[in-house]
Order: C-alpha cells, then structure tokens, then sequence
C-alpha cells in the first residue's frame, strides 16, 4: 500500500512540476526571487527533452509502482500519461513549441514588470 501511495504521490508532484515548468514563470511576477527557481526547472525540462535525459521522478514512479506488484512505466511520463491521452502523439511538437512560448512570454513580462518597477522607483 505504501508503494501505491509513493506512485500516485510522484505522479502528482510530476504534473505539479510540469505545470510549473510551463507557467511558473508567471508566478515571479508576484514574487520575482520565484524566477531563479523557474529557470532551473526550465532548463532541466528543456534537456530531458532536448537531450533525451531521464527524468528521477519517473524513476521513483515506475519502481513504487514495480514495488507495489504493478506495471512500471514503460515510457517516459509524458509518453505515458499525456501523449496519445492529453493529445494526439501529431500534435506533440507543436505543443512543445506552445510550452516555450508560454515561458518566454513569462519571462518577457517578468522583465517587463522588472524594469516598470525600477523606473517608478
């Protein structure tokens, strides 16, 4: 039971962390020191993709899930749970493209809020 409850709890601070990967940028403009934190979590989005790196949260996943009596991850967690569920497996580029714009926007505005702030001050 516990190995259950490790998978689904991993599973969930995945999701959590994908959309923070996503939109945590917009979380600095309400507290800015929350950028470092994004830009770490972005650039290791962006090489788990990029270069193909192993994510240690779908590790953790797919051996609680192993321990558990369970089917482990066979794919990756993406593979696994949003392409081909979420979207079609056609579309996966695309949103990937969708996703940095996303961040960069965010990280526009950022700097955008930035520098508003420190010309009024």
């Amino acid at each position: 039971m516990a190995y259950q409850w490790l998978a689904a709890a991993t599973m969930v601070v995945h999701f959590a962390f994908l959309a923070y990967v996503v939109a945590g940028g917009f979380l600095a403009w309400w507290r800015p020191w929350l950028i470092w934190p994004h830009v770490v979590a972005v650039g290791w989005g962006f090489a788990t993709v990029a270069l193909g790196l192993d994510c240690p949260l779908t590790y953790v996943e797919d051996w609680a899930r192993r321990k558990a009596g369970e089917q482990g991850l066979s794919r990756g967690f993406i593979d696994t749970y949003l392409t081909g569920v979420v979207y079609p497996e056609r579309y996966t580029v695309l949103l990937q493209v969708l996703a940095g714009l996303v961040v960069l926007t965010s990280w526009a505005g950022f700097l955008l809020r930035r520098r508003a702030t420190r010309d009024r001050a």
